[in-house]
């Protein structure tokens, strides 16, 4: 390894990467004076500097980022927020009849892409229904009360103008109701 770590051995690497113009030019007739001016870049052929402007796509020009390059759900995110996640639950629905549990007539079977409903429980220890804050977008669940605090990106999208909420004050728990919604396809066509 010891050909590698002189400056000269170094200089005869770049000269035999370079391409056969530039080298039959006039690196053979005077070699480099100093290893300083030698770096990363001077390896291979020259590239050429290419000015020009860059066109901005976006509409506004005070803008970061796009719209498409922030991740869906993060003007939630609080990672500073002392307050600790609640316990939850995701389980899903099915609307099934005697046709599909003995006949299988519908094609629906138990796993989560036959199902219609989601339902989110949370567990909320001593709270108040008038303290929960609950708001529901297509893909995120943010549940925020003084003591708990839940961001949630769900499974699937859901509809988020019709859902149900309740609060079992008996078991602390907030039962939320979702309908997912799924484009159609042979499983889905109804």
């Amino acid at each position: 390894m010891d050909s590698v770590s002189s400056g000269s051995s170094l200089q005869f690497l770049a000269k035999l990467l370079r391409d056969a113009q530039e080298s039959d030019d006039d690196d053979d007739e005077h070699p480099h004076c100093s290893v300083s001016a030698m770096t990363p870049g001077s390896i291979g052929p020259v590239k050429k500097e290419t000015t020009g402007t860059f066109q901005v796509k976006s509409e506004n020009r005070k803008t970061i980022w796009n719209a498409e390059e922030v991740p869906e759900g993060s003007e939630f995110d609080d990672t500073w927020d002392p307050r600790e996640q609640p316990e939850y639950q995701i389980l899903f629905k099915q609307c099934v009849g005697t046709e599909d549990v003995f006949f299988g007539m519908s094609r629906k079977d138990p796993s989560t892409a036959c199902c219609e409903d989601m339902v989110i429980k949370i567990k909320l220890p001593e709270t108040k229904y008038s303290d929960i804050t609950l708001d529901i977008q297509d893909k995120i669940l943010d549940l925020r009360t003084p003591k708990k605090k839940l961001l949630l990106h769900l499974p699937y999208r859901v509809d988020s103008k019709n859902g149900k909420a309740r609060f079992l004050s008996e078991e602390e728990t907030l039962e939320v109701t979702l309908r997912v919604s799924r484009e159609f396809d042979f499983i889905n066509f109804a």
